[in-house]
C-alpha cells in the first residue's frame, strides 16, 4: 500500500509543473485520492482532491491555476500547475483515504518557484 509522487522541481514564477502520484491496486481502489501541501513554517493543506467519480475538490486560493486529474489505466493522478507564484513553494504530497480509518501518504516531491 503505497504512493509514489513525481514531478516536482524548481520553476521560475509564471511557469507551469505536473507531479504525479502512482498509487498500489488496493490504494487506488481509495474514496478520494488528494494533493496536500505543506510550507515552511504553515500547516498542511488541501490543493485539490478526486474521488473515484472523478469529482473535483480545488482550493478557492488557487484561482483555477491548478487542475487534478486521474487516469485509471494508470492508477495515477495528476496535479497540473499552471502560472506559479512563489508563495506556491511548498512540499506536495499525495493522500489517499483507504477507508475512513485509513490515510495514506507519499513521502512528498518539494517544488520551488522562484521570482
Amino acid at each position: 500500500v503505497r504512493l509514489v509522487e513525481s514531478g516536482g522541481g524548481l520553476v521560475q514564477s509564471g511557469g507551469s509543473l505536473r507531479l504525479s502520484c502512482s498509487a498500489s491496486g488496493r490504494v487506488w481502489n481509495s474514496n478520494t485520492i488528494g494533493w496536500y501541501r505543506q510550507a515552511p513554517g504553515k500547516q498542511r493543506e488541501l490543493v485539490a482532491s478526486i474521488d473515484t467519480s472523478g469529482t473535483t475538490v480545488s482550493a478557492d486560493s488557487l484561482e483555477g491555476r491548478f487542475t487534478i486529474s486521474r487516469d485509471n489505466a494508470e492508477n495515477t493522478v495528476y496535479l497540473q500547475m499552471n502560472r506559479l507564484k512563489p508563495e506556491d513553494t511548498a512540499v506536495y504530497y499525495c493522500r489517499a483515504d483507504v477507508t475512513p480509518l485509513t490515510i495514506v501518504w507519499g513521502q512528498g516531491t518539494l517544488v520551488t518557484v522562484s521570482s
